[in-house]
């Protein structure tokens, strides 16, 4: 096996000699054909304790190459991404004390801080061009419904590699344009992202290229382990709950790898408290069924496929949730839950972290903090503990979503048309809706 990590197949157990071998037989398993592997690092785990409480500030998450599957430093691809901030937000802990009776703790991962695209996906991009660099791949392919794609184009480019990128006809023109801009190609797939998927697929196989494995794929799960890392050296413990807005599950899956790796030096996972947005929530619908027949046998395998969904939030609409089986268990196990969020109050969350922290989000974002009010309506957080949000994009790649969310707009012709303004008139608007939330939550539908 390889001096630094090898993979493991998670179906028949097989032992791969790293990228090399895997990339050679076309990102399967050589002995069963599967395309889920794990990946083994050799380094003694104990050296983590050393990075997590080194007094050297990170600059990015190659802080943690030892368990970073690359081999040589001189093939890192990076923008300083995966050490944004994660900063306590007592606005959300005094709502939380006032209206719902609970001492609690409210701490936000600020990715929309990500040097390069502003979001999470920043750090599965840098690996995966650091991994391409190193074994001179120069073409790549990626489905996505825009961030992912975004950010790959963004890294992919900087490494000198060819991408093309395939999404669904409901995705934001502002990430093809961005994409775009950068010299990668867009083809734009009249259909949802399941249709994106297959196309890209069957073009990637008529070329030869190399192809993103998705939700699994450890160029993606290796690098958003280093969240858990990060959790310890910036909070000095591990949250007691996790939430977060998912379309497939990549970060909640790469959670569950860092604390398999090292959960007797990160502690027990968090309860995993994963929302989608109501228009397109296969894995919510899934979880409330199984969750009101008493998780039958067989139950993490019966999920719906939604066919063309068309939901406000694009970005998140994955409509066959192929990984739920794995996404269920992975909930359950933690205590956890998933469970849908209204996505036409979006706007009214995006407004309300503009007045009250002077923020800017993508729409994304706004469906994982909505998840925070939906969490505390249905009881799912309990007083005294600590609560982790893995909030998603910044406002730059969606910004006919920060036109909606604008509301002070007005035309006129003279300056007698204009009053004198006062920001603090504001104030009970932005936060009306949440005031009032039992009339927005998505509980009552499931009724």
């Amino acid at each position: 096996m390889g001096k630094k990590f090898h993979f493991v197949c998670r179906s028949c157990g097989h032992e791969i000699n790293g990228f090399e071998e895997w990339f050679a037989h076309g990102q399967k398993c050589p002995k069963c054909g599967d395309n889920k592997i794990y990946t083994v690092y050799h380094t003694e785990k104990e050296k983590i304790k050393k990075l997590i409480n080194s007094p050297e500030e990170p600059k990015n998450l190659w802080h943690y190459f030892d368990f970073l599957p690359l081999n040589d430093r001189e093939n890192i691809v990076s923008e300083g991404e995966g050490v944004s901030p994660i900063e306590r937000w007592e606005i959300f802990e005094d709502f939380a004390r006032g209206k719902y009776g609970l001492n609690i703790q409210v701490y936000v991962n600020r990715n929309d801080l990500s040097p390069a695209t502003h979001t999470f996906k920043d750090k599965g991009a840098s690996l995966a061009a650091s991994v391409l660099k190193e074994h001179g791949i120069k073409e790549y392919v990626v489905a996505s419904t825009g961030n992912t794609a975004t950010a790959f184009a963004y890294y992919l480019a900087k490494a000198g590699i060819s991408l093309t990128v395939f999404m669904p006809e409901d995705a934001l023109d502002e990430n093809a344009a961005h994409i775009g801009a950068l010299g990668q190609k867009v083809c734009i797939v009249r259909g949802d992202y399941g249709k994106a998927k297959r196309v890209a697929k069957e073009y990637a196989q008529r070329y030869g290229i190399l192809i993103s494995g998705g939700n699994l794929d450890p160029l993606r799960l290796e690098a958003k382990k280093t969240q858990a890392f990060e959790m310890m050296r910036q909070l000095g413990r591990t949250p007691d709950v996790y939430i977060q807005a998912i379309s497939g599950g990549t970060s909640p899956f790469a959670m569950e790898k860092a604390f398999h790796d090292f959960g007797d030096i990160l502690g027990k996972m968090p309860r995993m408290l994963l929302c989608q947005g109501n228009k397109c929530a296969p894995q919510a619908e899934a979880w409330e069924k199984a969750k009101a027949a008493g998780f039958p046998e067989g139950w993490e395998n019966d999920y719906p496929v939604y066919e063309n969904p068309k939901a406000i939030v694009p970005t998140l609409a994955t409509g066959n949730p192929v990984l739920y089986p794995f996404m269920a268990r992975l909930v359950k196990n933690s205590g956890g839950e998933i469970f849908s969020v209204r996505e036409e109050i979006a706007v009214d969350i995006a407004r309300l972290v503009a007045y009250e922290r002077t923020m800017r989000i993508g729409p994304a974002s706004a469906v994982g903090l909505l998840g925070f009010f939906e969490a505390l309506h249905r009881g799912y957080i309990k007083d005294g503990e600590m609560v982790y949000i893995n909030m998603g994009e910044g406002y730059e790649r969606a910004y006919s979503f920060l036109r909606d969310v604008a509301y002070t707009l007005q035309y006129i012709l003279g300056a007698d048309e204009c009053p004198r303004h006062d920001r603090n008139i504001y104030k009970d608007k932005v936060w009306d809706v949440f005031n009032n939330f039992e009339k927005y939550s998505t509980s009552s539908d499931n009724k």
